[in-house]
Formats: structure tokens, sequence, C-alpha cells
């Protein structure tokens, strides 16, 4: 409590993704890489043992920080510390550790597992969202609802075929991460500037054998690609795409967020509020939608961490400068932080919408008589009607009423107003009909079916469904 600690991990992200950026995951994989570089080394012939090989795969996960971080202090290298750290635990591989390796095999390749594990965790976690999503599309597919352009009521569409469209900007989110991961890369090792001249030395100008340590190397961690050139860095464009990536996501989470926000202001729908919550400080009365105005809130900030990448890509001076380093730490690890927390919140709320049909229900009969005019009109027409006389009254009983809602705050009393003109005697016997809510949400409910069961229907049933982490809202 006496020193900053970032809400992103004491408040907001699950523990799953925020032990994925600790500094143990990290560390264990530098461990990991270095057994790879030397096994795949000793296969290739270079004078490794196995006495070697099998210490350091003895000492992968029981790091020992403290001595790293009292080199550190010396050395003034992160790298160089846990190598010397490394090396007082595995005093006979000492010799052959990160051999022929600059610092940024172990650091890129590191950075890059751990970025690749966090996409796909943000995939599963968009899928449960999704699953949550469709479910709510399902079940209110048929409720008919205000639509709403420019903010003004418009015409009508149903609470679930609503929820379609934030489910289809989700399913873009997965469908780009998936594309990204499928195609994944690794730094691979390219040694100090790139040209692998260190491991072309140690195969004593063997291209061939450099070839085969980096194919080597990526199979032993799982992978199959690495960037065919690099300067002693990957390219950290690659870094702006994967929170462009991120950044998509938010931007779905917040256009969700922000309509739940204005329904739930609206009385027509509800995020989860629990019975002994507290909405004000002041207003004991209000129930604030503080989930969803969270979520837009995280979205804001992720939305404008890419910005922050594209600046680091673009002063990677020739080969690689080093200011992106201390700044990579920050906005790559908060940027998956802040998706994470993003998603359980989604989670949360998704599982949990109170939808209230009656005052949906209201709020379409203030509005209904307006726009079941035109087919009033049609009908008439049909009966033999003069089409602009009728269109005339219409106007006219429309503003009258118009006035009597926003003037007296009244009742919108269209639909009596016809009843009472003669020249509108032709739908007198069947207008209760023609104000059925249901005639005018076109294919609503079709499109949530169709929708759900093409797209999303097959994405969750290949996936183990997430129910939300450790967080508490």
């Amino acid at each position: 409590m006496e020193i900053y600690a970032n809400p992103l991990v004491t408040r907001y992200a699950g523990r799953e993704m925020s032990e994925l950026f600790s500094e143990k995951k990290r560390i264990g994989l530098f461990r990991r890489l270095w057994l790879a570089l030397a096994t795949a080394q000793k296969e290739l012939g270079l004078n490794i043992s196995q006495a070697q090989i099998d210490e350091l795969a003895a000492n992968l996960d029981n790091i020992n920080f403290a001595a790293a971080q009292e080199r550190e202090k010396a050395v003034r290298h992160d790298v160089m510390a846990h190598i010397y750290a490394l090396s007082l635990q595995c005093p006979k591989a000492a010799p052959i550790i990160h051999l022929g390796a600059t610092s940024c095999f172990v650091t890129d390749n590191a950075d890059l597992i751990i970025y690749y594990e966090a996409l796909n965790l943000v995939n599963e976690k968009i899928v449960s969202v999704m699953a949550n999503l469709a479910e709510f599309a399902k079940k209110y597919k048929d409720l008919p609802t205000l639509g709403f352009t420019h903010l003004q009521p418009a015409q009508l569409v149903t609470v679930g075929k609503r929820a379609t469209l934030w489910l289809q900007d989700f399913l873009l989110d997965y469908y780009n991460i998936t594309d990204f991961i499928s195609n994944f890369k690794l730094r691979g090792i390219k040694g100090t500037t790139g040209t692998q001249a260190s491991f072309l030395q140690l195969f004593e100008g063997d291209h061939a054998k450099v070839a085969q340590l980096e194919q080597k190397i990526l199979e032993k961690m799982g992978f199959k690609q690495a960037f065919a050139v690099s300067g002693q860095t990957y390219t950290r464009k690659y870094d702006y795409n994967i929170t462009c990536l991120l950044s998509m996501l938010a931007q779905s989470a917040a256009k969700f967020g922000n309509d739940i926000r204005i329904l739930q202001s609206m009385k027509e729908l509800e995020e989860p509020f629990e019975s002994t919550q507290i909405g004000s400080s002041a207003m004991a009365y209000k129930r604030n939608p503080m989930r969803t105005e969270r979520i837009c809130s995280l979205a804001r900030y992720l939305i404008s961490l890419p910005a922050n990448c594209a600046a680091t890509a673009c002063t990677q001076w020739l080969e690689r400068t080093l200011d992106d380093s201390a700044n990579r730490r920050i906005v790559m690890g908060q940027a998956f932080l802040a998706a994470d927390a993003i998603l359980e919140l989604m989670l949360n709320v998704t599982s949990g919408l109170v939808v209230y049909p009656k005052i949906i229900a209201k709020h379409i009969e203030q509005e209904l008589p307006f726009m079941a005019t035109e087919n009033i009109l049609m009908q008439c027409v049909k009966a033999g009607g003069d089409r602009q006389k009728l269109h005339e009254q219409i106007r006219l009983h429309s503003i009258e009423a118009g006035k009597r809602v926003k003037e007296e705050g009244k009742d919108n009393d269209l639909i009596e107003r016809i009843k009472k003109d003669n020249a509108f005697a032709a739908v007198h016997s069947n207008i209760e009909e023609l104000l059925s809510a249901k005639r005018y949400i076109g294919r609503s409910s079709g499109q949530v079916d169709e929708f759900i069961n093409k797209y999303i229907e097959p994405i969750v049933a290949a996936h183990i469904l997430k129910q939300g982490g450790d967080i508490k809202v």
C-alpha cells in the first residue's frame, strides 16, 4: 500500500494473463531457448555433452532470481546477469550457454512466445464471449425493440438482432487473431546484426547447418516459422500489428459497452447488478452501469497503444537501437493485460444481461403509430383513396400528435386521430393489426438464426469455453 501497484494486475486482468507476463515466465523461456540452442548445436555436431544438456534441462524453472539481480547491479545487463545465474546452477554447461547467440535470441524469442500464448488466450475468451452473446441473441430474437439511427427512433429491430451486431464485431476480431496466430513467426537465430555470422563461424562456414540450426530450434520451441531476415531484433512493426489486433478487440467491446450504457439509461436493458451493490455514494437509488463503463474506460486506453508501437517501429535505426526496450516492457504487457481485463468484464456482463420487455414495449407504443402510417397510407390507397390527400392528412395529424407528446407530455394519440377521420375508414376495422410490432421487424428473427447457425456455432463447438477468471468485478 506504500508504492504504486499497476491496477491492470491488482484490479482488472485475470491471473492467467498476468502470469504469462511474469518475470518467472519470461526467464523460464530464456532457459528453454538456451536448452534448445545447445541441444540443436549438439545434434549438428558441436562439442556439447549430454551431461551439459541434462544439467540445463534440470534447471529450467528453479530460477535463482536473487543471484541474477545482484549480478545485474554490477554488469548492468539483464541477459548476462541471467546467464551468470544459470551458470552457477549449471557449472558443467556454463561454457556453452548462449553459444554464438546475442541477447535478442532470448529476449525477442521469449517475448514472441509470450505474445503467441497471450493471443491464444485472448481468442479463447473471445469465443466464450461470442457464445454468451449468441445465447442472448437467440433468446431475444423475436422481441421487437426500437431501432435507432442518429440516436433517434427508427424502424424496429429485435433485441436479438441488435445483439448480432455486437457478435459480428467480435467474430471479425476472432478471424483476425486466428489468421495472425496461424502465420505467427519467431525471431529465430540471426546473430548480432542479423547476418548469422557467429553461427556460420561455429559451423566452419557450413550454411546448411546454420539453416538447420534455426529450424531445429523452432521445432523444439513448438513453432514452424521465423522471420526470413532481421537486424538485431525482429521488426517492431510486428508489435504494432499485434497491438492493432488488440485495439480492434477494444473497439468491439467499447461499442458494446456504450450501447448497453445507452439502453440502461432508457431502462430497457441492464448489466448485472448485485443485491448488495451500491450505485452511488449519495444517490442510493442509482444503478450505475459500472461494468460497461469500466469496459469503455479500459478500451480507451488499449485503443491508444498502437500509436506508441508505430513510433517505436519507425525509430529503430538501421539494425536496431535500444530505445525500444523499456517502452516495450511496459506497452506490450499492458496491452494484453488491458485486453484480458476487458474480456473478463465482457464474460461477466454477457452472462447476466437483464432485459425489461414491458419498458421496451412502452417505448415502441410511443413511436409505432408514426411508423405505422406508411402501411395505413398504402392500405387506404389500395381501397381507392387519393395518396396525396391522405399523405397530407397523416402529416397534419402527426404534427398535432407530436406537439401533444413533446409540448404537453401526453401520450401519442395519432392512432386515435386516424380512427376518428373518415378519410381512413378503410383501415378502421383492422388498425390494431397494423399496429402489431412484429409486422415491422423484417427478417430480424431469421437473420439471427442464420448468422449464428452458420458462423458462430461451428466456432463455439470447436472450443472449450471459458467462464471467466478470478477477477473481482
